[in-house]
């Protein structure tokens, strides 16, 4: 089943307001009244499906403008639950947004979960000016692992694209898990589970980009350091280096001219973690868009 959506937000009375919103089966927004103090210029938009998640055969495409000086918030009520594919239909959401001038554009979900069989694609296309600030945060856990659904799908592809004016590519990123024939999504993933991006891009977003890199890099530091008088003469073996792995790890790099984004990439045992981890790092957010993402 086809859907599409639309959300115009500009400038109104100057606050940032919702002048346009469309949105039909299986695809909600709900745009609360109040979010945070009046005095935060910020719109927040929480998208939802009907049955509580998206099952074969849907196609689910949204636009989204974002006006100069606008501050925009894209999130969920619970994770997007992907339910069983029937023969090889693939269920697809498809976001597109362009962020003006000076504007803020935050898409912070909850995680996907795709069940049994699943098949699962989404592709988020953002565009960008060179001074606008945009945050994704694009996550996947592996299901109800507690009654054996670790992992357990055919097919999950997600995909990020930022272009500046011009068509011109500024991050470009794809993550594809699929079932193989040698090897299972599990296999793979071995006790990890959860996998997460969070993209920082832009002016706005400067105090969060040098924060969450050094704290990325305390964070790693401290996991991944192993005292070497604790091993004494010990020889490392292989159960050892499964004892030693570490439940969370994350990393940071840089993009774009002049280094204007940096995107996190983080594997973790327990969702909890991630949430955690989001929450503390975006926190410092709180004052431009009214209330702190995952709180």
């Amino acid at each position: 089943m086809a859907s599409d959506g639309k959300v115009v937000v500009e400038k109104v009375g100057e606050k940032s307001s919702v002048t346009r919103c469309f949105s039909k089966y299986p695809l909600k927004f709900i745009i609360p009244r109040k979010v945070g103090p009046s005095k935060t210029d910020a719109v927040w938009i929480y998208s939802l499906t009907y049955g509580g998640g998206v099952v074969s055969g849907d196609s689910i495409s949204c636009e989204f403008t974002i006006g100069d000086t606008c501050t925009t918030v894209l999130t969920t009520q619970a994770s997007t639950k992907v339910y069983k594919s029937m023969g090889s239909k693939c269920s697809e959401q498809v976001l597109e947004a362009s962020i003006g001038s000076d504007a803020l554009l935050a898409v912070v979900p909850d995680p996907v979960t795709c069940f049994s069989t699943a098949r699962y694609s989404q592709k988020q296309v953002f565009r960008v000016v060179s001074d606008s600030s945009l945050v994704i945060v694009d996550w996947i856990t592996s299901g109800r692992h507690e009654s054996g659904e670790k992992w357990d799908f055919d097919l999950y592809k997600s995909t990020n694209h930022i272009f500046l004016e011009d068509n011109q590519p500024l991050f470009l990123d794809t993550v594809l898990l699929e079932r193989g024939s040698i090897a299972s999504i599990a296999e793979h993933m071995q006790d990890y589970q959860v996998i997460a991006m969070v993209v920082l891009l832009g002016p706005k977003l400067k105090q969060v980009q040098d924060q969450v890199q050094k704290d990325v890099k305390r964070i790693m530091s401290e996991r991944l350091h192993i005292p070497s008088a604790s091993l004494g003469h010990h020889v490392i073996t292989k159960s050892d280096h499964f004892l030693m792995k570490p439940s969370f790890i994350a990393s940071t790099s840089v993009f774009g001219p002049k280094g204007i984004g940096v995107v996190v990439r983080i594997a973790a045992m327990t969702t909890e973690s991630v949430y955690k981890f989001l929450h503390h790092q975006l926190a410092c957010l709180e004052p431009l868009l009214g209330m702190s993402p995952y709180r």
